[in-house]
């Protein structure tokens, strides 16, 4: 059996960050990293990948099968990856027949980490200005006890994510799907409806999802300029972050938190978290 040429670009996985925590204090956190990779199919663009970067060669082969582009590994020829412009070559022996065709009508998965849309939404950071608004300790508290109190599918039966828009500590729509982009492209629609008696600048995003560079660019989309997770956030969602003065909190469950960007938004009640949680 004839194996495809490799190369082994492997990228740091994890990347060191000053953070506030719930007490005012600052600390050193790691965060995964994350960046996209653009494959190349003989020289066409197929596809823009979001990953860490750990075995970026074996990503790319296996979305080729997955996607059945290629029936069998003989097939490829070689794949370069060159982190440098974040791009991966994939050389075949003969060719993909009818790849145009097969590749015509994009469908991105209600998956994580697939990013054939990133492009477009790169496109439109530069272009996005944030409305001043700021949260206080206590209304995230109360956000974070409001989503402890909220009826969910994922309480019942797992494996879903969830989203909510908050005004303060106010919740004024709670979302689930299988994929959380799919629950905050959800929120988008919702708010755009209400427009323009719910302006976005009073609005808190809450995901209970990473904060990836994707879920970052579709709040600031929104005009959202505070998002909160359960979860952390990636490095390009934070470098994203700090670019559009996005105030992006993360690992945000009972009394912890850590704020990664945007301090400056965020009125800081350190006392508060050291009284015991309500009952939701």
């Amino acid at each position: 059996m004839a194996l495809p040429h490799l190369t082994e670009a492997r990228a740091p996985l994890t990347r060191e960050v000053e953070t506030v925590n719930e007490h005012g204090e600052r600390a050193t956190t790691s965060i995964p990293a994350e960046r996209p990779l653009t494959v190349y199919v003989d020289k066409r663009e197929l596809v823009t990948l979001m990953t860490l970067g750990a075995r970026p060669e074996w990503l790319v082969l296996g979305y080729l099968r997955n996607q059945r582009l290629v029936t069998s590994i003989e097939e490829v020829e070689s794949i370069t990856v060159d982190w440098d412009v974040g791009s991966a070559a994939v050389k075949t022996r003969e060719g993909i027949a009818r790849i145009e065709e097969r590749t015509a009508q994009r469908v991105v998965t209600t998956g994580c980490g697939q990013g054939s849309m990133f492009g477009g939404l790169m496109d439109e950071v530069d272009a996005i200005s944030l409305p001043a608004a700021r949260i206080t300790q206590a209304q995230l508290y109360g956000l974070l006890g409001a989503i402890r109190a909220q009826e969910s599918t994922y309480k019942s039966a797992g494996s879903v994510h969830g989203c909510a828009l908050f005004r303060g500590a106010q919740m004024l729509l709670f979302v689930e799907d299988v994929g959380r982009h799919n629950a905050i492209d959800t929120i988008a629609g919702w708010m755009w409806l209400q427009e323009p008696q719910e302006p976005a600048g009073d609005k808190v995003f809450y995901t209970t999802g990473r904060l990836t560079s994707e879920m970052i660019i579709k709040s600031a989309q929104m005009g959202v300029p505070i998002v909160v997770s359960r979860s952390g956030i990636t490095q390009m969602g934070l470098d994203i972050a700090q670019q559009l003065g996005l105030c992006a909190i993360g690992r945000a469950t009972n009394r912890h938190f850590l704020c990664f960007t945007g301090s400056e938004r965020l009125q800081l009640q350190p006392e508060l978290a050291a009284r015991p949680l309500t009952a939701p």
